[in-house]
């Protein structure tokens, strides 16, 4: 069965989408090659004048990352030198795609835990480079010495324009679009699934998981679906990147159980102390990977 096309509209500098990560994390184990997921970058601003004019400084951001701690994932409330605009980093994104597409989706991690557990100013290209040091395999120098490509610029700016199409459609109907720069625009995060016959259903905006399901549901060709893993270990040796302890759990919840974090870092904890699990400490919470994996000693820490 071909599978259904996921279009993530998303932005690495909005902490709405980097907090439905375990939502995502859930999708993807359960539906796995099920789901072909592909990416939309929204390009929020091109220039940090355009937060400020709005009011946004290091300070205020700093502070407002405490309210999302309560979707679970790892957030540093050191305030960073200054703010920083979105454009580069997701141009950083579109030149993975267009070069290494494989990790195209590994970008959009290492940019988003750059953004919300370091210090980083990630409109400034040394530091995009240090945080996409962490992505093993990736050309990193190569990536950001691409960014100001023509055909990489393009690309980015087809992926802005697609974003910036959701007037009249279900997201808008939900008051979740928004309008920032004259057009109504998918907000980050926001999906839609489409299946082969054409047959497409949308979820606008921070949605929780089971808001996903039930779309996908109700698809006449659905995907094959999988029950959650037996052990936290099957899902670290499941994702190519080191997950949160939040996206494990949600993982491991069966149904619509609400995730026990606490039983799952039990287990994680065991499972370090046999050495079939490595612990990479991050923001307030940590990575959990392959006993192989790199440290994330390339990014530094807030």
């Amino acid at each position: 069965m071909a599978p259904i096309t996921v279009t993530l509209y998303t932005d690495p500098g909005c902490p709405w989408a980097y907090s439905e990560s375990p939502a995502f994390a859930v999708l993807q184990w359960r539906y796995a090659d099920g789901l072909d997921w592909r990416l939309v970058t929204i390009g929020l601003a091109e220039s940090a004048e355009q937060y400020e004019r709005r009011g946004y400084t290091a300070a205020t951001m700093a502070r407002s990352y405490r309210r999302f701690r309560r979707y679970g994932m790892p957030f540093a409330t050191e305030p960073k030198p200054r703010v920083a605009a979105t454009g580069r980093a997701c141009r950083a994104i579109v030149a993975t795609r267009l070069r290494q597409p494989e990790l195209e989706l590994s970008v959009l991690r290492a940019l988003q835990l750059g953004w919300f557990t370091t210090t980083l100013v990630l409109d400034r290209d040394e530091d995009i480079a240090e945080a996409l040091a962490a992505v093993p395999g990736l050309e990193a120098p190569a990536i950001v010495d691409a960014i100001d490509d023509p055909e990489v610029v393009a690309a980015y700016e087809a992926d802005k324009e697609a974003a910036r199409k959701a007037a009249g459609g279900p997201t808008e109907f939900q008051e979740k679009a928004r309008n920032t720069d004259g057009l109504v625009r998918y907000s980050a995060p926001s999906l839609v699934f489409e299946a082969p016959d054409g047959r497409r259903l949308e979820a606008g905006g921070f949605q929780p998981v089971e808001a996903y399901d039930v779309l996908i549901a109700n698809f006449p060709q659905r995907p094959a679906r999988r029950e959650p893993p037996d052990s936290p270990l099957d899902a670290v040796q499941f994702f190519r990147s080191p997950l949160t302890t939040q996206e494990i759990a949600a993982v491991m919840t069966h149904g619509n159980d609400a995730p026990d974090r606490d039983a799952t870092e039990d287990a994680l904890i065991g499972l370090v102390a046999d050495g079939r699990v490595r612990r990479i400490p991050l923001g307030d919470d940590a990575l959990w990977a392959r006993p192989e994996a790199v440290p994330m000693t390339s990014i530094r820490a807030a």
